[in-house]
């Protein structure tokens, strides 16, 4: 049997799977609190343990060992540009796609406050970004003198002005700073590139985050960590999409990871207009797009999500809302049993509103504008309402009673909404919550990595 060992550390859960690459198939998948805090070899042998008796017998030898994390609340990222609405978000995008959490954006000069603060935000990497190829070289030289004195250890990724790049890097270097230089984020003012900030953002969480964080005993029985788990869950997601070999993907989707800190949205869509009367403001969307909101988990992150989510609004279920959410922030491996019917209306209650409002920030929005030609609008961000699947993946989905309930919530059946969201998808489950895993599989196989993500889909709508 040719088989792989699929490992995702969770903020709250190890995540654990076996399959077979010669089939293609699951033969098995586990999960157990992620110890984090006492070290993670010690819910990696819990979930193991389970898989094992989910296998029901000695799990066979593995030729792949591969695994991705979240733990410890994922890769923290600043994002530094010089233009807010061209080179910062630019590097935004390509930190949020590389599976960061992007902590804040920086954008034009910075000064001894904003220094202050990214200083305070102990990022683990920052992303520089600033002036197109042969336009502005001195704005990322200045930008590279100010992080030079910002006392901060974070690895830099310089994606600005090639020209100026190099010198920007030695600025760095010679503070002290690590520092890396790859292709411009924004060569030409129409044109976005993230893929090389993006895989020198996963060089980088490799070769220096895993080692800080004594990942060591965990590498040496897995080979090695390969990247983020949003960075595997996004390469899943274009794999869902995309196709392999001779096997069709479903087109264009839109992907809901609902976790315990944060909701992620993944979608592999154009979404740019579609006709002759709206114009596009701003960067254009890129076609895989990836948003974490780190105020929408149902366990660490409950409590701002009931405030975001206007659960808590004057009435009398305020005060139940705000107990509900510090039961589950402080246990982040609480689940209902059957015997709790309230609190698991509530976790479905609280899937929703998470759903709909990450997927309202990641849609783009439209707004009307009154021309002697008659109505026009423009359209900001990325037109998602002809998407014809939206994914459901994370335990709600795989545990809740009527998952349909949850992911309806990420739709705009009229259409009609300022926010461009999906309108008439079909709605599926990762009934085997194997979106991460499976983007980590293709790494070697694409192929087997598609063939059990599709088995393993459900459609509930």
């Amino acid at each position: 049997m040719n088989a792989a060992l699929l490992v995702d550390f969770g903020s709250t859960f190890t995540k654990v799977a076996a399959v077979d690459l010669d089939e293609p198939r699951l033969l098995a998948r586990a999960e157990a609190p992620t110890t984090y805090a006492t070290g993670l070899e010690h819910g990696l042998d819990a979930a193991l343990a389970a898989l094992e008796r989910a296998y029901g017998a000695p799990l066979p030898p593995f030729r792949h060992r591969l695994a991705c994390s979240s733990a410890g609340g994922g890769l923290r990222m600043v994002a530094v540009g010089l233009v807010p609405g061209l080179t910062a978000e630019a590097a935004r995008r390509a930190a949020l796609g590389a599976g960061a959490r992007v902590l804040a954006t920086f954008s034009g000069t910075l000064g001894p406050d904003d220094l202050d603060r990214l200083a305070a935000l102990d990022p683990e990497i920052v992303l520089l970004a600033g002036g197109t190829d042969g336009g502005n070289r001195t704005a990322l030289l200045d930008l590279a003198r100010a992080l030079a004195r910002c006392p901060t250890a974070a690895a830099v990724v310089v994606a600005g002005n090639r020209e100026a790049a190099p010198e920007a890097a030695a600025i760095l270097e010679r503070a002290g700073k690590q520092a890396v230089v790859v292709a411009n984020v924004l060569p030409r003012l129409d044109t976005i590139q993230v893929e090389p900030a993006r895989e020198a953002i996963r060089r980088v969480f490799m070769e220096r985050i895993v080692v800080a964080r004594g990942w060591r005993t965990v590498e040496a029985r897995l080979g090695a960590i390969l990247m983020p788990t949003p960075a595997a869950a996004l390469r899943g997601a274009e794999l869902l999409a995309e196709g392999a070999g001779d096997a069709a993907g479903l087109g264009e989707l839109l992907v809901v990871d609902v976790g315990g800190a944060t909701t992620d949205v993944h979608s592999v869509a154009d979404g740019r207009p579609t006709d002759g009367k709206t114009v596009l403001r701003g960067l254009p969307p890129p076609r895989s797009q990836r948003t974490v909101e780190g105020d929408l988990g149902l366990r660490h992150g409950a409590p701002s999500l009931v405030e975001a989510a206007g659960l808590v609004q004057a009435g009398g279920e305020a005060e139940t809302w705000r107990r509900r959410a510090r039961r589950r922030a402080a246990d982040p491996p609480f689940v209902p049993g059957p015997d709790e019917p309230a609190e698991q209306e509530a976790d479905q209650e609280l899937a929703r509103a998470a759903v709909r409002v990450a997927v309202e920030r990641h849609a783009g929005r439209r707004e009307p504008l009154v021309t002697p030609h008659g109505r026009r609008w423009v359209q900001h961000g990325k037109d998602l309402r002809s998407v014809g699947h939206v994914i459901g993946t994370g335990g709600i989905f795989r545990h809740a009673p009527d998952p349909a309930r949850i992911l309806a919530a990420a739709l705009d059946p009229a259409g009609g909404g300022p926010v461009l969201r999906p309108r008439r998808a079909a709605l599926w489950v990762d009934g085997d919550y194997l979106l991460s895993h499976a983007g980590l599989l293709a790494e070697v196989d694409r192929l087997a990595a598609l063939k059990i993500l599709k088995a393993g889909l459900v459609r509930v709508a």
